[in-house]
């Protein structure tokens, strides 16, 4: 919502309709020498002028109301609207639910503004009912997978009325249209740490989920991060699961050289090296080996990255000798 679609035919000013005359309007302060001048239509002008008289005046009518509406039509980015039409829904009694059918209406224009999925949440809180709010996220999802503010939404509205019983689902539904959904990913880890937890059985079963994903789309970061974040509570550590090391070494057996693959049998190799654990297949020469596949073939653009750590890996022979070999 802009200037842009402020033409509209029959469009009556602030400034000719009789019954604003009592009210003097505002004009936008720059001061004297402006560092940035912007070019505002007569309209938003006109709107403006006259909602900054009536904050001024800290009117509180359903006229006030109706202005707000013009406003955030104008520029629905703007908090100190936002705020003010809080403060008169709440002065005015006015009918929640009908406002929630608007903020919807605005959500559906701006779907990634910030302010308005914010006042949606307040209007929730007001009302202390959340029933809609799964179903108007997953439709903003729909055509935008990765909308972080109607995220952050679901997720408040989930954990706040503890509406988990249906959401691995959901992610299940966007995991299968898009295996390489990061945000469906996030909440999918998000359910498991705030509602089902970390058990050993959920930890196995969760990790089983992943190796099918990856099997399908190896080269998949978004899965790779999520095992990571699984395997942070299993109490065999990232190299103490078998499940998992011997579906590595298959991949890489059967040449799969995903740099995300590489890049986690290092992590196992180093947490081998620390607990003292090393083996024929987890150890320092490993590390260093697939270090430098790394980056001089299959990560050149982390190159440096890849060479420090071949260093550091170095350092461990030059401490502890062979026992890490």
């Amino acid at each position: 919502m802009s200037d842009c679609g402020d033409s509209d035919a029959g469009w009556i000013f602030y400034k000719d309709r009789p019954d604003w005359n009592d009210i003097k309007p505002v004009p936008e302060d720059d001061g004297i020498t402006p560092v940035v001048v912007i070019a505002h239509s007569e309209k938003f002008e006109d709107v403006y002028d006259y909602f900054r008289a009536i904050l001024q005046k800290d009117e509180k009518s359903q006229r006030a109301l109706e202005l707000t509406k013009d406003a955030v039509e104008l520029n629905s980015a703007n908090y100190t609207v936002w705020q003010y039409r809080r403060e008169l829904l709440k002065e005015l009694g006015t009918d929640l639910r009908s406002e929630l059918d608007y903020v919807e209406s605005v959500i559906k224009i701006s779907p990634k503004n910030y302010q308005v999925w914010h006042h949606r949440r307040v209007l929730v809180e007001w009302l202390q009912d959340p029933s809609q709010e799964l179903d108007l996220t997953a439709e903003a999802l729909l055509h935008d997978p990765k909308n972080y503010h109607a995220w952050q939404h679901r997720q408040w509205a989930i954990k706040s009325f503890r509406l988990y019983d249906k959401e691995i689902e959901f992610v299940d539904s966007l995991l299968s249209d898009d295996v390489r959904n990061n945000s469906a990913w996030n909440q999918r880890y998000f359910v498991h740490n705030n509602h089902t937890g970390w058990s050993d059985m959920n930890v196995q079963r969760e990790i089983c989920y992943t190796l099918e994903k990856i099997k399908f789309v190896k080269n998949n970061e978004s899965a790779w991060n999520y095992l990571r974040g699984i395997l942070l509570h299993d109490k065999r550590g990232i190299n103490g699961n078998g499940v998992v090391t011997a579906f590595c070494e298959e991949l890489y057996k059967n040449r799969c050289r995903s740099p995300f693959l590489l890049a986690f049998i290092i992590d196992v190799c180093e947490e081998a090296i620390k607990k003292n654990e090393t083996n024929g297949f987890h150890n320092v020469e490993r590390a260093k080996e697939l270090c430098t596949a790394l980056a001089t073939k299959y990560d050149k653009i982390r190159e440096k990255y890849w060479m420090y750590l071949r260093d550091r890996f170095e350092m461990y022979v030059c401490v502890n000798g062979e026992n890490s070999q």
